[in-house]
């Protein structure tokens, strides 16, 4: 139900919300769906650094990658 309310299409999908319940990003943890980088940029960070000190979120939304969430159709 709260997968579907904020849009997640992959596990993980993350979502960081300000104190006055706003969305402020969602989408990948970071920038490396292969794991490959050495030093990724971590966008869940990012949001939360920018959310904790009151400023914008420079990153807001991003593709998640990882494994498709697979919703159960309604009436079944």
């Amino acid at each position: 139900k709260v997968g579907r309310m904020y849009g997640a299409t992959a596990t993980p999908d993350m979502f960081v919300i300000n104190k006055d319940g706003v969305l402020v990003y969602s989408g990948a943890i970071d920038d490396d769906p292969a794991g490959a980088k050495d030093n990724p940029t971590n966008y869940v960070d990012a949001a939360l650094q920018s959310t904790l000190n009151g400023s914008a979120v420079a990153v807001a939304s991003t593709r998640a990658y990882g494994c498709s969430i697979k919703y159960e159709t309604k009436g079944k």
